[in-house]
C-alpha cells in the first residue's frame, strides 16, 4: 500500500511531536527517581487515568481483538476474560486503596512493606523483581510481533537486511525503528513524558475510533452482516459448545477456531471465571498499572484513577474493533477466502484500514494506532527499570548512589530490557499464542501467592518466595509437559495445575518457617486495613488501641465488583450492537450501563471521600 504524502506528513508530525515532548520534559523528570518513575506524586488522578487507559490501548491487543471479533462475533466479548479484563474493577473498588496506603515506589518495595526486611522478606522481594522483569520481556516480545506485522502492510519499502549473520525481515525492521523512537522519548522524559504523550495519544486514538465507527455504520446494513456470518455469530450468550460453523462462509475459520482451542466455549468461560477471580484478587502485576496507582496523591485518588480507566477506554476501543471487524466481514471476504489456510487472520485490521479509510484519515488513524503501541510500550519500559535500579542496585549494591547516577542507570536498564525483549520477539509465535502464554501460564503462577499476601496473616516471606517460584516453574514446565499427553491443549486449561502447584509451594514454605515479626504485621495491617484472616494481628492492635476497627467491607466490595463487571461489559457489547445495527440490544445495554453507573456512584464513588 502506498500512503499519500498527506498521510505520511501526519505520521511524521506525530512522531516529531512525541520526541519533542520527551526532550522538553527531560529536565523535570531527571531530578530523582521519584520524579522519573512516579512524577513526584504530583500528577492529577484524571490525567493518570487517561494515561492508564492509553497504556491499555495497545496495537497488538487491538489487532488480536479485531481478529477474535471477526471470527467469534458477539461471543468475542467474553474472550478477554482470559486476562481477565475485569481485574481493573477489583483494583478500582478496593485494591488500589490498599496498595496506595503503602506509600512505596514499586511492587517489590511493597513486598518489603508486607513481609519486612529479614531473610524471607528479602527473598520475596527478589522474586517479585524477577517476575517483573520476565513479564516485561514477554510483553516486549508481544509488542514486537504486533507492531511489525502492522507496519509492514502500510509501509511498503523493503527494509529486510542481514546483521551479524541474522536475517531481519521488513516487519522486524519496522518494529525496531518504531521501538527505538519510543524508547528515546521515554528515556528522556521519564514518567512525565509517558503521561503527557499518552494523553495526547489518547485524544488521537479516540478520534480515530469515532472515524472508523462512522465509516462502518454508514457503509454496512444488517442484511449484509447476516449474509456474511454464520448462525449464532450475533448471539452474545453461549452453551457448552461454541456452535459457530463457518463452512459455508469462510471454511478456513473452522481450522482457526480449532487451533485457538475455543470450541468448548462453556468450559472455557468457567475456567476464565475461576482464573479471573484468583488473578484479580492478586492485584496488579508489577507493571505500568501498579506504577500509576503508586504515583497518585492518595488512596482515594488511586481508586478514582482506576475507575476512570475502563470508563474512557472500552467504548471507543470497541467502536474501532467492531467497526473494522464488520467492514472486513462484509467487504474482504473474497480476498480472505482466496488465501485459504494461508491467511494470517491477525492482519485483518491493517487490511481493513487499507481498503476503507480515506486519504488523510489514514494518516490520522495510523498515527492513532502507532500512539496505541507507543503509549503501551512506553508505559512498560518506564515502569520496569525501577526494579533493577531501585530494588536491586540501590537496595543491595549502592544505597548512597546519587540521584543523577540512579537516573542514568535507569536509562541503561531500559535499553537492556528492550534489547532482551526484542531478541525474544524474533522467536515469538502468533499474537494469540503469546497472549495465551502471558495471561494463562505466566500470570497463573502469580495468582496464589499474591492472593494470600492480602488475606492471611500467617503467610510469610518464605511462603511468598516459594509460591512465586513454584508458579514460575509451573508456568515454564507444566505447559510443554501436559501437551506431551494432551497435544494442542491451550494454556488456560493448564492454569488449575499451575495454581495447585503454586499453592502447595506457598503452604509448604509458610509452615516450614516461622511467622513474620508481629511488629511488621501490625504495621502492615494498621496502615493497609485489608479484610481477610487477620484475627491474631487484629487482637494485638485492639490491645494497644481499643478504638481500632477491622475492615468489614467485604460484602459491599464484592457487590460493587459484580456490578462493576456488568458495567464494564456493557461498554464492550454496546459498540458491537451499534455497528451491527441491533438497536434493541444496544438500548438494553445502555439501560444496564446507566443503572449500574448510578449504583456505583452511590455505593462506591460517594464513599471515597471518607477513604484515607
Amino acid at each position: 500500500m502506498q500512503l499519500s504524502w498527506i498521510d505520511l506528513a501526519v505520521i511524521v508530525l506525530y512522531l516529531i511531536g512525541t520526541l519533542f515532548v520527551g526532550f522538553w520534559l527531560s529536565k523535570r523528570a531527571s531530578k530523582n527517581l521519584e520524579s522519573y518513575f512516579l512524577g513526584g506524586n504530583s500528577i492529577k488522578w484524571y490525567f493518570l487515568g487517561l494515561s492508564n487507559a492509553s497504556g491499555m490501548f495497545d496495537i497488538s491487543g487491538v489487532m488480536w481483538s479485531v481478529t477474535i471479533c471477526f471470527i467469534y462475533g458477539l461471543k468475542s466479548a467474553w474472550i478477554p476474560w482470559l486476562w481477565p479484563v475485569w481485574n481493573q474493577i477489583f483494583v478500582m473498588v478496593f485494591l488500589a486503596i490498599w496498595m496506595r496506603r503503602s506509600g512505596v515506589m514499586t511492587g517489590a518495595q511493597w513486598i518489603t512493606f508486607r513481609f519486612g526486611d529479614e531473610q524471607g522478606g528479602k527473598l520475596s522481594h527478589i522474586i517479585v523483581v524477577i517476575f517483573a522483569l520476565i513479564s516485561v520481556v514477554g510483553f516486549i516480545a508481544y509488542f514486537f510481533e504486533g507492531i511489525g506485522k502492522f507496519a509492514a502492510i502500510f509501509f511498503q519499502w523493503d527494509l529486510s537486511m542481514s546483521f551479524l549473520g541474522i536475517e531481519i525481515s521488513s516487519p522486524q525492521t519496522y518494529a525496531l525503528v518504531i521501538i527505538a523512537i519510543t524508547t528515546i522519548y521515554t528515556l528522556k522524559g521519564g514518567f512525565y513524558s509517558v503521561v503527557a504523550t499518552e494523553i495526547f495519544q489518547f485524544v488521537i486514538m479516540t478520534i480515530s475510533c469515532i472515524v472508523v465507527a462512522v465509516i462502518a455504520y454508514r457503509l454496512i446494513t444488517p442484511v449484509q452482516v447476516q449474509e456474511a456470518v454464520p448462525d449464532n455469530w450475533g448471539n452474545l450468550f453461549f452453551g457448552w459448545q461454541l456452535e459457530l460453523d463457518w463452512s459455508d462462509k469462510i471454511p478456513a475459520l473452522n481450522d482457526k477456531i480449532a487451533t485457538d482451542g475455543f470450541g468448548l466455549f462453556g468450559p472455557l468461560i468457567m475456567l476464565m471465571l475461576f482464573k479471573g477471580i484468583f488473578s484479580s484478587l492478586a492485584g496488579p502485576v508489577p507493571s505500568y498499572d501498579m506504577q500509576r496507582i503508586l504515583s497518585t496523591k492518595n488512596p482515594s485518588e488511586a481508586a478514582k484513577m482506576s475507575g476512570l480507566t475502563p470508563l474512557v477506554l472500552f467504548f471507543p476501543r470497541y467502536l474501532m474493533i467492531a467497526g473494522f471487524a464488520v467492514l472486513a466481514l462484509v467487504f474482504l471476504r473474497p480476498e480472505i477466502i482466496a488465501q485459504g489456510s494461508n491467511m494470517d487472520f491477525e492482519t485483518v485490521l491493517p487490511l481493513a484500514i487499507k481498503r476503507f479509510i480515506p486519504i488523510g484519515f489514514q494518516g490520522l488513524l495510523l498515527a492513532g494506532l502507532l500512539a496505541a503501541f507507543m503509549g503501551t510500550f512506553a508505559a512498560f519500559i518506564n515502569a520496569a527499570p525501577v526494579y533493577l535500579v531501585n530494588d536491586l542496585y540501590k537496595k543491595y549494591i549502592n544505597p548512597k548512589a546519587s540521584d543523577k547516577k540512579l537516573v542514568s542507570y535507569s536509562y541503561l536498564s531500559s535499553i537492556a530490557l528492550v534489547l532482551i525483549g526484542i531478541v525474544f520477539g524474533f522467536f515469538a509465535g502468533s499474537l494469540n499464542s503469546l497472549t495465551l502464554w502471558i495471561t494463562a501460564s505466566l500470570y497463573g503462577g502469580y495468582a496464589a501467592a499474591n492472593v494470600l499476601k492480602w488475606i492471611w496473616w500467617r503467610f510469610n516471606g518464605y511462603g511468598y518466595f516459594f509460591g512465586m517460584l513454584g508458579g514460575l516453574i509451573g508456568s515454564t514446565v507444566l505447559p510443554p509437559s501436559i501437551r506431551l499427553w494432551f497435544p494442542g491443549v491451550i494454556d488456560i486449561y493448564i492454569f488449575p495445575a499451575i495454581l495447585v502447584m503454586s499453592i502447595a509451594f506457598c503452604i509448604v514454605g509458610t509452615y516450614l518457617t516461622k511467622p513474620e515479626n508481629m511488629e511488621t504485621l501490625k504495621k502492615f495491617y494498621r496502615q493497609t486495613r485489608p479484610w481477610g484472616f487477620w484475627k491474631p494481628v487484629y487482637e494485638e492492635l485492639v490491645r494497644e488501641d481499643p478504638k481500632f476497627r477491622r475492615n468489614n467491607e467485604f460484602k459491599q466490595n464484592m457487590v460493587n465488583v459484580v456490578v462493576g463487571i456488568i458495567w464494564q461489559m456493557t461498554m464492550v457489547i454496546m459498540p458491537m450492537y451499534l455497528l451491527i445495527k441491533d438497536h434493541q440490544s444496544f438500548f438494553i445495554g445502555l439501560f444496564i450501563f446507566v443503572v449500574s453507573s448510578i449504583f456505583l456512584k452511590m455505593n462506591w464513588y460517594n464513599r471515597l471521600k471518607h477513604v484515607k
